[in-house]
């Protein structure tokens, strides 16, 4: 079975990712974001795009979600999914890193079993100001209209808050439900 990338996006939690993906004893790993789409579509069987300071500095990330793979974008993971399909992203009212309860409207896959309202550590620095078309608002909080994006038919998720630190409540369950969406295609 091939693993799950989680690209490196130069965010100071990526390697958080992949050390919750380790303790949930499943196989990923951490490729930078300058790898060709081509070696992505052959090396694994889902993505996490992890944050990182700046989209500008996404390199070849916005390709890999043309693949065809289930993608799971994290902070700017989400912003890069929200800009590559029609959306848009602004600087975010509420700034820095801090503690959020976000209201889960949408008990879709990426967030199953969760309660209706969670406590998580998000970053608000910028945040997605305008959906983009297909995609479906999962969960949201008072100080961000779009916490969490879905576009299901081609398993792409994205979320604002950082499930892989120890603020956030149960974030380890957003990786168990991504690790089950891309064992549905039995890559």
């Amino acid at each position: 079975m091939l693993p799950i990338f989680v690209v490196n996006n130069f965010g100071q939690f990526n390697h958080l990712i992949l050390r919750m993906f380790r303790d949930l004893e499943i196989d990923a790993r951490m490729i930078p974001n300058s790898l060709s789409p081509e070696a992505v579509a052959e090396g694994c069987r889902g993505l996490v795009l992890g944050g990182g300071p700046e989209i500008t500095r996404s390199g070849n990330a916005p390709g890999y979600l043309h693949l065809g793979l289930p993608v799971l974008g994290i902070c700017l993971g989400l912003h890069i999914i929200a800009t590559e399909f029609g959306g848009s992203v602004q600087p975010g009212r509420s700034g820095g890193y801090g503690p959020v309860e976000v209201e889960v409207q949408d008990h879709d896959a990426i967030l199953a079993g969760y309660p209706d309202r969670i406590r998580v550590w998000a970053s608000h620095a910028d945040e997605v100001a305008r959906v983009p078309p297909g995609f479906r608002v999962l969960a949201s909080s008072s100080i961000c209209t779009h916490e969490a994006i879905a576009h299901p038919d081609h398993r792409i998720f994205g979320l604002q808050w950082h499930p892989e630190v120890s603020h956030t409540a149960d974030g380890r369950r957003v990786y168990e439900n991504f690790n089950t969406i891309t064992l549905e295609d039995g890559r």
